[in-house]
Parts: structure tokens; sequence; C-alpha cells
């Protein structure tokens, strides 16, 4: 199951990339997480993140790695608990000649495991694609 969104936003991509590329940053611009943690690495490929985030009441550890490190076009993020993992990519490119703008492409992708994967989408599918609205407004309001 995935939701995914694409928007612009009136900053240059280098600055684009290094404010999403922390995956700390997740504090100010994903409505879910109530905290993340770097746990090893430098900020590129490799790096991990202890991450709590709510959804739906229920509080979440997961535990996340940097898999993509492309400075300054794509990253991308997989956390893993015992019952699920999630994969946040955003892929970025310049959205004007004068390179004062950037195009964002944000997606999620989350595996429950083979049952999780037949009943969880039944439940949530709505309220997943209500937070993924809320991400992007987020995400915008974090690069205002």
């Amino acid at each position: 199951m995935h939701v995914e969104r694409s928007f612009t936003v009136t900053r240059p991509i280098e600055e684009v990339f290094a404010y999403f590329g922390d995956f700390t940053h997740t504090e100010a611009w994903d409505p879910g997480t109530v905290s993340t943690t770097r746990t090893g690495g430098d900020g590129g490929l490799g790096t991990t993140y202890a991450n709590t985030s709510e959804f739906m009441g229920r509080r979440v550890e997961l535990t996340y790695e940097t898999i993509t490190y492309d400075r300054p076009v794509r990253v991308q993020f997989r956390g893993k608990n015992k019952s699920a993992t999630a994969t946040d990519s955003m892929t970025f490119s310049p959205s004007s000649p004068a390179g004062s703008g950037t195009s964002i492409h944000y997606r999620a992708d989350f595996d429950f495991g083979f049952l999780g994967n037949l009943v969880v989408p039944l439940v949530i599918r709505r309220k997943l694609d209500t937070v993924a609205d809320e991400t992007v407004a987020q995400m915008k309001r974090a690069l205002a």
C-alpha cells in the first residue's frame, strides 16, 4: 500500500535536498512524528534513526535507515519494526530555469506482512490519504 503526492516549493533544489535528506526534520514536516533521533552515521547513505510516530491513536517505534542518498535529486529512507516496513522516497527537480524553485515527488510505501496487507488497507486507506495531504501542507510550511 502506498500514498504519493507531487508539489512545488519556492526554494532551490540543493536547499530542499539538504533539508529533507536529514530525517530528523520529520519532527517538523511529518504530522505523525513525535520524535526522530539520529543513532548512527554521518547523515548520508547508511545513516540510522530512531523514530517514534503516532497513527490513529497508536504509538509506533521504527528504526529507519537512509537507503538512497543521491544529492540533490533523490533520497529514500526505510523504517522497520517487528510488524511493518515503511519506505519514504523523495525525488527533487528544478521547477524553474533560474533554479529558484523545486518540484518534489513524495511517496510512502507500507508493508504490514501478508495478513496485514490484506486487512490494513480496508481500515486505514482514507486516513492515510488524509495524512498524506497533511504531510504536504506541513512540508510546504517547513520550507516557507
